[in-house]
């Protein structure tokens, strides 16, 4: 089973937090693997991450690259992580039915948005009733927060 984190974002975007979020991944010598919903998502995330340089550049690929195995970061839209990524990024409402498996699962969502909030809530329901470890992280003026 996952071990599986909700993570509300209130304080700022995607954008702003998901590269702080694969920072760590890379730095504690995993791979990570982002499913997004859209190719827009996915376009834009490839954009935004080879511009970031801080806290640390973040290489990534996605469809279409030659060995997509060597990837640090796997972009997609699909439900696969051919780089064998141990940590997983949802974004947009994704979903993880256990194909493939991960050891970490990030589910990230926007809190300003009431549908995205129903659909999380929806996806903590079905994941708690598969057994998987959930854990609600919310965000503080600094960092996240683990609730209780």
């Amino acid at each position: 089973m996952a071990q599986i984190g909700f993570y509300h974002l209130t304080r700022t975007t995607v954008a702003d937090a998901l590269p702080q979020l694969l920072s760590r991944t890379l730095a504690n010598g995993q791979k990570a693997a982002i499913w997004c919903q859209n190719k827009t998502m996915l376009d834009d995330l490839d954009k935004l991450l080879w511009t970031i340089t801080t806290p640390t550049w973040l290489p990534h690929g996605s469809s279409g690259i030659i060995r997509p195995d060597l990837q640090p970061i796997w972009l997609s839209t699909e439900a696969d992580a051919p780089n064998n990524a141990a940590f997983l990024f949802l974004l947009e409402n994704r979903t993880y039915e256990n194909t493939p498996t991960f050891e970490r699962v990030f589910d990230l969502f926007d809190g300003h948005d009431e549908t995205a909030v129903a659909a999380a809530r929806t996806r903590w329901s079905t994941q708690k009733a598969a057994g998987h470890e959930l854990a609600y992280w919310r965000q503080e003026e600094r960092g996240w927060k683990r609730a209780r």
